[in-house]
């Protein structure tokens, strides 16, 4: 039983390049006798409403969207949710309802974005849809992208215009740790196929934070509105949009400033290791290093990346060496190469980006400088998190 009048709200999709409102998803809502609105989310998961029910209440909230889309600035887009499920329950050669329900209302496909809520139902039937979606001019999101693994290759077939990062996935990410790595291997994934990214659940300043660091296109979320029944303005959250933006960027400034901080105290440091390591490299004569309290290991390793000398390492008793690396070659290690690629060619200190250590599961940089005529190299280990 539904019981309430089918309603469409409207969360609004903020550009990241402007502030400005760009678009907004539909979100179904039933208005009780009260007046109070309630989700239509947990409706389509009940096993005791029929299909058909579901079907038709779907399709009402979407003419009812895109009925008020009319009220709404020419140059917004509005994402209808679409599941596969349904599509997959299609006839051959049958008129997609979506297609005929934007002729009836007049909407120009090309303001659309159709969703994909999810990735189950007929493979074929679906990529079949989503071709003629496209001829009719919509745009192709994806939905929760991040959440499926399994399902990579099929969102990859589908060839979306848009990515949606997975909400729950997004917000741990946020917070650090290794989700926060996976989620930038998708967006920089989903940039080099051509996809715009969706940041949803955008509900706290480090999350925004964080979306602008995966170069996200749009955000959505509680930080700037809650699903409305009404549109916001076009520029209503331009001003605060700014105010976060800026923050970022001075917060990011300050990264960079400890960066190039970081930076000359490790030309100090090699400096200062350099006639050790051309030397006889023994741990008891290592020189004083209290003052870089984030460095955890040296080690030397020959032109093509196979090392030469004991790890020195930092230990709760002083410094000490480890033997097992000895021969071992890094060269295959996208950070190392880097460091050999460009340390040889300009003779200078070179410093890794941030990448989580196999062996003791920390994030560390690695800098590395040639020494003794080009003839090795001499590397530092340094703990991304004391910085």
């Amino acid at each position: 039983m539904i019981d309430g009048q089918p309603l469409a709200s409207f969360q609004p999709f903020i550009d990241t390049a402007t502030g400005r409102i760009a678009g907004v998803e539909a979100l179904g809502r039933l208005r009780q006798e009260d007046g109070s609105l309630l989700s239509v989310g947990p409706l389509f998961t009940d096993p005791r409403i029929s299909p058909t029910a579901l079907r038709r209440l779907d399709r009402s909230i979407r003419e009812d969207a895109l009925r008020r889309l009319r009220e709404a600035p020419e140059d917004w887009f509005l994402s209808l949710n679409i599941s596969p499920r349904w599509i997959s329950r299609l006839r051959p050669n049958q008129t997609l309802p979506s297609l005929k329900q934007l002729k009836e209302s007049a909407v120009a496909a090309e303001r659309i974005v159709f969703e994909i809520t999810e990735l189950g139902g007929s493979s074929q039937k679906l990529y079949d849809v989503v071709a003629r979606y496209r001829q009719a001019g919509a745009r192709i999101a994806i939905d929760d992208f991040g959440a499926g693994y399994s399902q990579l290759d099929r969102v990859l077939a589908l060839q979306p215009d848009i990515l949606k990062l997975d909400m729950r996935l997004f917000q741990e990410a946020a917070r650090g740790g290794p989700s926060g790595e996976v989620v930038k291997a998708l967006a920089q994934m989903a940039e080099k196929t051509g996809c715009w990214i969706i940041a949803e659940g955008v509900e706290t300043e480090a999350e925004l934070d964080f979306a602008l660091e995966c170069g996200a296109r749009y955000v959505q979320g509680y930080l700037f509105a809650r699903p409305e029944l009404e549109f916001f303005a076009a520029d209503a959250f331009v001003a605060e949009f700014a105010r976060l933006r800026d923050r970022y960027v001075q917060r990011k400034l300050a990264e960079r400033a400890r960066l190039m901080n970081l930076r000359q105290q490790l030309v100090e440091l090699m400096n200062l290791l350099k006639p050790w390591a051309e030397g006889l490299a023994n741990v008891d004569a290592l020189p004083s290093l209290t003052q870089y309290p984030w460095l955890l290991r040296i080690y030397q390793c020959d032109r093509h990346g196979t090392q030469l000398t004991p790890n020195t390492e930092r230990g709760q008793d002083g410094w000490k060496e480890d033997t097992r690396y000895l021969e071992h070659n890094w060269s295959w290690r996208p950070y190392f190469y880097q460091l050999l690629a460009e340390g040889w060619e300009e003779r200078r200190l070179t410093l890794s980006s941030t990448y989580r250590d196999a062996t003791t599961n920390q994030y560390c940089l690695t800098a590395g400088q040639f020494i003794a005529g080009g003839s090795r190299l001499l590397l530092l280990d340094i703990d991304a998190a004391g910085l």
